[in-house]
């Protein structure tokens, strides 16, 4: 009787260094105000305690580097650091006003903290290289197929960001001339040639980057290496499609690779939704007599409701009520109909022109924010109609729903607010693929910050 295959998902826990990374920044944060409050005589209150994990969660994952500095860190520590201190700012001035924050320790501590980054970073990049010494001699590889997936592998360990692996040679049934450029590492021979080496030159790893096209040659290079030692790892080359926060995942212990995925799931689902509740809820103090001041000024100068409700497509593609404070005198649901509004529009109402160049009328998404059917920041939700004409029309554009749309988005910020003629929505579609792709709440963050920075500058395609 032919023995049942079984197959299983190792989930990993992360790597020490890939720990180290993420946990250097926030806990050189947190450590920097220890230390202060120490050196300042002072014992830490329950809103001090709050505010240093609230800034540990969004310096988290750090980027500790491990043997090699990158250019720019030093702009890119305190950048990032700079916009920390901008999301912290709600939240301290709501302590501050309750007497529970020693402001000089704080102020020490926001400008302390980049510094102390910076040396950590100079310090692990100078002392990591020494301590793996002390490990034994690197996994020597080799990678069999010279893929777009491959290279990237390539280039990781070439930078020493990589398992402390190195790789001695290429196979590829292909010529030279043909192959992309492979960094200085020789190709060695065919894929025929792979086992003989792997045995004469006691490799540790091969790692397989075929196309998916090859399953004959992969299973004629797992039959020869059945004769080696060397582990042996798959890389499957999907780069040719349009990757979107892939992971490997399983399901009834059959192992399955996610190339199109929304980037909140688990933990970082959580943190989003954190992110937003914490955020808003800080806010609306500040913005709810601004809103009731602009809703008294809808209502006595047009007739009509202040809160204008309009049908959008959310999460999954379903729809949901966004709301906005009416800037028009005409209403249009969105459902069948749309007319992108233009300068010098004449439905649009003296109070309308106003709040829309200011972006005021859309603080009444906070509370769309609150009941969970929008974020902070997320790609902007098009009315339905929109929706269904250029869904038709551009590759992709879909995928934008695999998130919550957002009050603010990248390619808000990017000048790609307004406008429905095709090239502006490719271009938009572009920048919101590019956020699903790099999301972090620093992208969040530094999204966030440039959109302040817009209002306060004036957004000429506000109108």
């Amino acid at each position: 009787m032919r023995a049942r295959r079984t197959f299983r998902v190792e989930r990993r826990p992360t790597t020490r260094p890939a720990l180290g990374r993420a946990l250097g920044d926030p806990l050189a944060a947190v450590a920097t105000y220890a230390v202060l409050m120490v050196a300042n005589g002072r014992s830490f209150t329950a809103s001090e305690v709050t505010l240093a994990v609230i800034a540990f969660g969004l310096a988290y994952p750090g980027r500790i580097p491990f043997r090699r500095l990158t250019p720019g860190f030093v702009a890119e520590i305190f950048g990032g650091w700079a916009l920390i201190a901008f999301a912290l700012l709600p939240a301290t001035l709501v302590m501050r006003a309750f007497g529970s924050i020693h402001t000089n320790t704080l102020l020490q501590w926001l400008i302390a903290t980049p510094f102390v980054m910076t040396a950590v970073h100079i310090l692990t990049a100078r002392f990591a290289g020494t301590l793996t010494q002390f490990q034994g001699p690197r996994p020597r590889a080799v990678i069999v197929g010279a893929t777009e997936a491959s290279r990237r592998i390539a280039d990781a360990m070439a930078r020493e960001h990589g398992p402390g692996q190195q790789i001695v040679a290429y196979f590829d049934d292909r010529r030279a001339e043909r192959l992309p450029d492979l960094r200085g590492v020789p190709l060695e021979g065919r894929i025929d040639d792979v086992a003989a080496f792997v045995n004469d030159r006691r490799i540790d790893l091969v790692y397989t980057a075929l196309p998916l096209t090859a399953q004959p040659r992969v299973m004629r290079l797992l039959d020869a290496l059945r004769d080696t030692t060397a582990s042996i790892r798959f890389v499957p080359d999907v780069f040719a499609v349009d990757l979107i926060h892939a992971r490997v995942d399983a399901v009834a212990g059959v192992p399955v690779l996610a190339i199109c995925e929304t980037p909140f799931h688990g933990t970082s689902a959580a943190a989003k939704r954190a992110f937003d509740v914490v955020c808003v809820t800080l806010a609306l103090p500040l913005v709810l007599p601004v809103m009731a001041v602009v809703a008294l000024a809808i209502r006595l100068t047009s007739p009509g409701p202040a809160i204008f409700r309009q049908r959008r497509y959310g999460l999954g593609g379903e729809e949901i009520v966004v709301w906005k404070f009416r800037s028009m005198r005409v209403q249009e649901d969105g459902a069948s109909t749309y007319r992108q509004v233009v300068r010098g529009d004449d439905r649009v109402t003296p109070i309308g022109r106003l709040i829309r160049k200011t972006s005021i009328d859309e603080l009444p998404q906070l509370f769309n924010v609150l009941g969970g059917s929008m974020s902070l920041v997320g790609p902007r939700p098009h009315a339905v109609a929109v929706n269904e004409q250029y869904r038709r029309m551009i590759p992709g554009y879909m995928m934008r729903h695999k998130v919550k749309p957002g009050i603010t988005g990248w390619a808000q910020v990017n000048g790609y607010r307004g406008g429905d003629d095709i090239d502006s929505m490719r271009k938009r579609i572009e920048y919101d693929l590019e956020y699903l792709r790099g999301w972090t709440v620093w992208f969040d963050l530094r999204i966030l910050a440039m959109t302040v920075l817009m209002v306060v500058r004036g957004d000429p395609k506000a109108f």
